[in-house]
């Protein structure tokens, strides 16, 4: 049996009018989930954050580029970060990954309990001076429904998100995925009215994914009566990209002072990455080697 492996694949349908991305994430959700050992509502709320990264990453033109998604509310799960690029690399972390919560009286993860209300931020760095930010208030801490508002009010972009992140009883990731559709300029009413209507009474995308569909499947079952015409598919995985040399670099970034206060003052300093919760242990030798390397010359 074939290793199952997530992707992303996209689509466009109604002569382009329409634009979908549909992601199965299983795999990186449940990744992040051993790495950050979260709780059953934060795998929930993280892999839907993951999820969205993935889609919105996939659709950034250059190599280098980058985009992060904060969401930072005011319920117990404090902030929340995703980060994607072009190539499918995802990685994200949730500030209490260990968060509690009694389920919604429906039986589902509260991940909007656990949100609560604040502001929703999707920042991209392009290589440019500056990066793009934009933000707008959270409506309802579900993710999904930010998501669409931000690109209501913010890119003026109809959309539609739907998200979704299944736990299994020994609380591993059972499924995980997410699909996106925009309207793009020249849709009629009526076809606005019709792929609304389908996505309304569709089952939740976990659902979906539960009875076997693939991404190209759930965009052929939204988008049948609209002619999709599918497109790349990107492969998606969870990748921190942290290492010893980046490391180095925060603490270079700290500055002459710093460095040389914690060179000085402690006989080691650990550096903790929270993306992948790995610790970087340098030595008081090491600290030194790396102040006289960068700052000799100085002061």
């Amino acid at each position: 049996m074939s290793e199952v492996k997530d992707y992303l694949v996209r689509a466009a349908a109604s002569n382009g009018k329409i634009r979908a991305f549909a992601a199965s994430t299983k795999v990186l959700v449940e990744e992040a989930r051993k790495l950050h050992n979260t709780s059953p509502v934060m795998s929930a709320a993280l892999g839907r954050l993951l999820t969205a990264s993935a889609i919105l990453g996939c659709q950034l033109k250059g190599e280098k580029d980058k985009l992060t998604i904060k969401i930072k509310g005011d319920g117990p799960a404090g902030t929340l970060y995703g980060v994607a690029d072009s190539a499918g690399h995802v990685k994200g972390f949730g500030e209490h990954a260990q968060l509690l919560l009694h389920a919604r009286p429906d039986g589902k993860l509260d991940v909007g309990g656990a949100i609560g209300k604040g502001e929703l931020t999707i920042i991209k760095d392009l290589g440019l001076k500056e990066p793009y930010v934009g933000s707008c208030e959270l409506v309802s801490g579900e993710i999904a429904e930010d998501l669409t508002y931000y690109y209501s009010v913010s890119e003026q972009i109809p959309s539609s998100f739907s998200l979704g992140v299944l736990m299994n009883k020994n609380n591993t990731v059972a499924q995980a995925g997410g699909f996106m559709l925009q309207l793009m300029p020249g849709v009629e009413e009526e076809e606005a009215a019709r792929l609304e209507e389908k996505i309304l009474s569709a089952p939740a995308v976990t659902t979906l994914l539960q009875q076997g569909m693939d991404p190209e499947a759930i965009l052929g079952f939204l988008l049948e009566d609209f002619e999709p015409k599918f497109q790349e598919k990107t492969m998606l995985s969870y990748e921190c990209g942290c290492s010893r040399e980046k490391m180095e670099g925060v603490l270079i970034s700290l500055g002459r002072h710093e460095l040389l206060d914690m060179m000085v003052s402690q006989p080691e300093i650990k550096v903790h990455c929270d993306f992948c919760n790995q610790d970087y242990t340098f030595t008081r030798p090491e600290l030194k080697a790396l102040f006289k390397k960068h700052f000799r010359n100085e002061g």
